[in-house]
């Protein structure tokens, strides 16, 4: 069965990621809960689809982390046109030159620590946001595929990948293309394992953290699920905590 073959390719990356990335994990947790701890923030940039959903405002996840949202917008109108034209697209993270005008309008500051999220880590913009902000005294922790990323070509002026220019990458594992199978009858590979790796990083990530900052005695504000008793009194008093201390 094609769904039981999924399973397993994506048992296979999960266990990758125990294997391999806990010492990473564990030192970009450390980082986090010191900058926490010492008045700094944590911030999330994401260049895919599913860290700014999965990390941010999840019940029984961390308050701390603060989305970096950039919208790049073209409002250009037209009169219909009779002949036909080449379509042209451009998505955001492939704009050369971004990051700077990223950096000087973010409430980023030296000490803090930026969570930047691309599977590939091939585009101009994640690379040179992770340059930037390091240069900026700002520590970065990767979340990419090693493995596909090592099989693309950088477009980045430095001709680094993502991988290559954080301070720390946390490989979510999978293959170049994302998609994990052959399926006899369809003409391209089946069944990304991207998204579900990299929720599965961040959670390690947001564990250790939470378990670091309660060593050092220091209660991390939680989300608690607006389903449950009791929830709007708890988490607006989280977010006031949040608010006050930043963790």
């Amino acid at each position: 069965m094609l769904a039981a073959r999924y399973g397993r390719a994506l048992r296979q990356v999960l266990d990758h990621i125990d294997r391999t990335q806990m010492p990473a994990i564990h030192q970009a947790a450390r980082w986090i809960a010191d900058a926490l701890a010492g008045g700094g923030a944590l911030h999330l940039f994401d260049t895919g689809h599913m860290l700014n959903h999965e990390a941010v405002g999840r019940a029984g996840g961390l308050m701390a982390i603060n989305p970096l949202r950039v919208v790049v917008e073209v409002n250009h109108r037209m009169h219909p046109r009779t002949r036909s034209l080449p379509e042209r697209r451009t998505f955001m993270d492939e704009i050369t030159g971004l990051a700077d005008f990223v950096i000087a309008r973010s409430q980023m500051y030296p000490g803090d620590v930026l969570l930047l999220g691309s599977v590939s880590g091939k585009n101009p913009l994640p690379v040179d946001l992770a340059l930037k902000a390091r240069a900026a005294g700002i520590k970065v922790v990767a979340i990419t595929s090693v493995s596909y990323s090592r099989t693309v070509q950088p477009q980045h002026s430095s001709g680094k990948r993502l991988y290559e220019v954080a301070d720390i990458a946390l490989d979510i594992g999978g293959c170049p293309g994302d998609a994990a199978l052959e399926v006899e009858g369809l003409p391209v590979r089946f069944g990304p394992t991207s998204g579900i790796a990299a929720a599965y990083v961040n959670w390690l990530l947001q564990a250790t953290v939470v378990e670091l900052l309660l060593e050092q005695g220091l209660v991390p504000a939680v989300y608690l699920s607006n389903h449950m008793p009791g929830a709007e009194e708890h988490n607006n008093m989280a977010k006031r905590q949040v608010g006050e201390r930043g963790y």
